[in-house]
């Protein structure tokens, strides 16, 4: 069995790094603020009471997830976040999350609040699944 390499003095191919490993920095002394992952599911009277479309209340039937996290002491201005399709970071000068999502999602077109009252910044990203389109139609 013979491996092709577009460069062979690489030790590695870039397949085999997984995705989001190049934000993992285990020497930062940063913590991780606590945070909630919620999913939203968009449902109409057809689903609640008549049953007549395929969903159901498991998180594969779910359009969107809502990441809630709370970030005491932060302003909106300290923090940075970068969504890719399967990972989020985020940093601030006291805190540092990077989340592994469950699910693909749709990086480009995410949605973040911070809510200044309850020091948490709620993002809402769409799931991103193969076949949706044939399932939630």
């Amino acid at each position: 069995l013979q491996v092709k390499s577009e460069n062979r003095k690489a030790i590695w191919n870039t397949e085999e790094v997984p995705e989001g490993s190049e934000f993992d920095d285990t020497w930062d002394p940063r913590e991780q603020p606590e945070y909630q992952i919620l999913f939203k599911q968009c449902v109409g009277t057809e689903d609640v009471f008549f049953g007549m479309s395929r969903k159901d209340p498991s998180t594969a039937c779910c359009e969107d997830i809502v990441i809630k996290i709370k970030l005491p002491g932060a302003k909106y201005s300290d923090i940075t976040l970068d969504i890719q399709d399967k990972v989020l970071d985020l940093r601030t000068p006291k805190k540092k999350l990077l989340l592994h999502l469950p699910y693909r999602v749709d990086s480009k077109n995410g949605k973040a609040r911070f809510l200044s009252e309850e020091e948490t910044l709620e993002v809402t990203l769409r799931v991103s699944r193969m076949f949706d389109f044939i399932n939630f139609v």
